[in-house]
C-alpha cells in the first residue's frame, strides 16, 4: 500500500501538488493587509485561468505557449502562476528592474503575441510591448471560480530565464513532472510542510524566488514575500513568525552589520550563490537559535545539483571550516560527474535527476561551473567555464580566487577577472570592496594572504579598491563590467 501510494505521490503533477496542498480555509498567502485561505488561493487561480483563456480567444494565445508576464511577488501574481499552469498558458515572469530594451530583447525571442503586466507595470508594459511589437495585457482583478486546475506531466508548467551574466537571458521551460520533482527534493531537505511559512525577497523571475515559492505552494506552506531585500523588510518578516527563508550571505551581513539578524522563529535559512565566512555563520548561529542552515547549488536549469546540509554547517563552527569553502555532496537523487577533468582535477560538473530542467538525450544537464569533487564526496566549485583566465598556460579560477580574498577580514566583496597581458596572455586582476573604505587593506597584504593560501600564479597582480561591483537585476556579478581606470597601474 505504501509503495502505491509513492508512486501515486512521484507521477503528480506541481499543478496536482498544489490542488491537494491548499483544498482548505487556513491562511495560504500573505501581502500586507491581504491574507487568502488554500481555498481563495486555488478560486482565484481558477479566476486567472478562466481570464487567460479568454484572453487566448481574442489575442490568438495558442495552447502551451508560455507568456511573458511582468509580475512581482504577490497574492495575483501567485494566482497567475498556478492558474497558467493549470490552464495551458504557463507565465514566463520576466525581470521588472530591467530596462525596456533589455526586456523587449527576450520578448522578441518568444513566439507569444501578447504581453502580460500588473497594473503598477503598465507604462514599463507599455513601452516594452511598442519595443517587441506585441499587443500588451493589463491584469484586471481577477475574480474567483471554482473550475478544477489540471496538467500533463509534460505539459509546461512555467519558464525562467537565465540571469544573462554572460548574454541575453535563455529561457528555461519547467515541465510539470520536473517541477514536481524539484518540489519534493527541497520540500524535504529544507523541511518544507504545511505548518511552516516561507519569506523571501528574491525577484519573483528568478529562481531563488519563483523556483523557491514554487516548492514552498507544493508544500502546502503560508507564503509572503518582499518586493527587495532591505533590513527593516527582514525586520517584517521576523514580526510575521516566518519559519523559512533564502537568501545570498551578503544580506547576512548586512543584518549582522545593523544589529538586525535576530530571529527567534526562524528553523530554516537556505542560502547560495556564494560561499559563508566562518565568522559570519557563527554570528547567525547566535542571533538565529536553533536555525538549520543549507547551501544548495544549481542555477536556473535546475537546483539543487548538491548541498551542504545543517550538519555539515554545525560540523564547520565545530572546527571543519574547509567545508564552507564546498557546496556539499549530491543531492538525493543526484548523479554527478567531472567532465575532462585536468590534472587537478577540474572540470565541467555534469548532473543528472529528474528534477532538473534542461538536459541532454542522456538526462545529463552541462553546468558550464567548473569544479572537482574531493574524495569524501564534496563538490568544490572553480567559477564559470566562460570565466576562466589562462596566465601563461596555467589555468585560473576567479571563483577559486575570489572566496580566499573574500574571506579576508578587511574585503567586504572582491571580484577577480582577467586582463590583457602580452608576455602571459592574460593576467589576474582584483576589484576589492573594503571593508572600511577609509582604511582598505594594503594590496602587499592581500597578496601575501593569497599567496599563503593559493598558488603563485593564481594571486592577483592588479588590486583595484572600489565602492562596489557591477551586478545585474539578479544580484550578480557582471564580470564584463569590470573595467580597470587604466592599464598598467600594478598594486601589488
Amino acid at each position: 500500500m505504501a509503495g502505491a501510494q509513492e508512486a501515486v505521490t512521484t507521477a503528480a503533477t506541481w499543478t496536482a501538488m498544489v490542488s491537494r496542498a491548499y483544498d482548505h480555509a487556513r491562511p495560504a498567502v500573505r501581502f500586507g493587509d491581504l491574507t487568502w485561505t488554500g481555498r481563495e488561493l486555488l478560486d482565484r487561480a481558477g479566476g486567472a485561468a478562466d481570464w487567460l483563456d479568454t484572453l487566448g480567444l481574442d489575442l490568438d494565445l495558442e495552447p502551451g505557449e508560455p507568456v511573458p508576464a511582468l509580475v512581482t511577488t504577490s497574492t495575483d501574481a501567485l494566482a497567475l502562476m498556478i492558474g497558467g499552469a493549470g490552464s495551458g498558458h504557463p507565465l514566463a515572469p520576466l525581470g521588472v528592474r530591467m530596462t525596456p530594451y533589455e526586456i523587449a530583447t527576450v520578448v522578441k525571442a518568444t513566439r507569444a503575441e501578447v504581453l502580460l503586466a500588473q497594473p503598477e507595470f503598465a507604462e514599463l508594459g507599455r513601452q516594452v510591448a511598442e519595443l517587441s511589437g506585441r499587443r500588451l495585457a493589463v491584469v484586471p482583478e481577477l475574480h474567483a471560480s471554482g473550475r478544477a486546475l489540471t496538467a500533463e506531466p509534460d505539459a509546461l508548467a512555467a519558464v525562467l530565464h537565465t540571469s544573462g551574466t554572460t548574454g541575453i537571458p535563455k529561457p528555461v521551460p519547467m515541465t510539470q513532472r520536473r517541477l514536481a520533482a524539484r518540489a519534493r527534493v527541497n520540500g524535504l531537505l529544507c523541511a518544507l510542510d504545511p505548518d511552516s511559512f516561507y519569506g523571501g525577497s528574491a525577484p519573483f523571475h528568478h529562481i531563488a524566488g519563483l523556483g523557491n515559492i514554487a516548492v514552498a505552494l507544493a508544500a502546502g506552506a503560508l507564503i509572503t514575500g518582499l518586493p527587495r531585500f532591505t533590513v527593516e523588510g527582514w525586520a517584517l518578516l521576523r514580526e510575521l513568525g516566518t519559519t523559512h527563508t533564502s537568501m545570498v550571505p551578503a544580506m547576512l551581513e548586512t543584518l549582522l552589520a545593523a544589529g538586525q539578524a535576530r530571529h527567534e522563529t526562524l528553523r530554516v535559512l537556505q542560502y547560495g550563490g556564494a560561499p559563508i565566512r566562518p565568522e559570519t555563520l557563527r554570528r547567525t548561529y547566535d542571533a538565529m537559535p536553533g536555525v538549520r542552515m543549507l547551501n544548495m547549488f544549481g542555477q536556473t536549469e535546475g537546483s539543487p545539483i548538491s548541498v551542504l546540509t545543517p550538519e555539515d554547517h554545525r560540523e564547520a563552527v565545530a572546527g571543519r571550516t574547509e567545508l564552507l569553502r564546498s557546496v556539499g555532496r549530491a543531492a538525493p537523487g543526484v548523479e554527478v560527474r567531472v567532465r575532462d577533468a585536468g590534472p587537478d582535477g577540474v572540470g565541467e560538473i555534469l548532473a543528472r535527476a529528474d528534477h532538473l530542467f534542461r538536459v541532454d538525450a542522456g538526462g545529463w544537464l552541462h553546468s558550464g561551473d567548473l569544479g572537482r569533487v574531493s574524495a569524501d564526496g564534496y563538490l568544490y566549485l572553480s567559477g564559470r567555464r566562460s570565466d576562466m583566465i589562462i596566465r601563461g598556460g596555467e589555468n585560473v579560477h576567479p571563483l577559486e580566487v575570489e572566496t580566499v580574498l573574500a574571506a579576508h577580514p578587511g574585503v567586504a566583496d572582491v571580484a577577480v577577472t582577467a586582463a590583457p597581458d602580452e608576455r602571459l596572455g592574460q593576467t589576474v586582476v582584483a576589484f576589492v570592496v573594503p571593508t572600511d573604505p577609509d582604511a582598505p587593506p594594503e594590496p602587499a597584504a592581500l597578496r601575501t594572504y593569497a599567496r599563503a593560501r593559493l598558488s603563485g600564479f593564481k594571486v592577483p597582480v592588479r588590486w583595484w579598491f572600489v565602492d562596489d561591483l557591477p551586478r545585474n537585476a539578479n544580484g550578480k556579478v557582471v564580470r564584463r563590467g569590470l573595467r580597470e581606470p587604466y592599464q598598467g597601474g600594478i598594486h601589488d
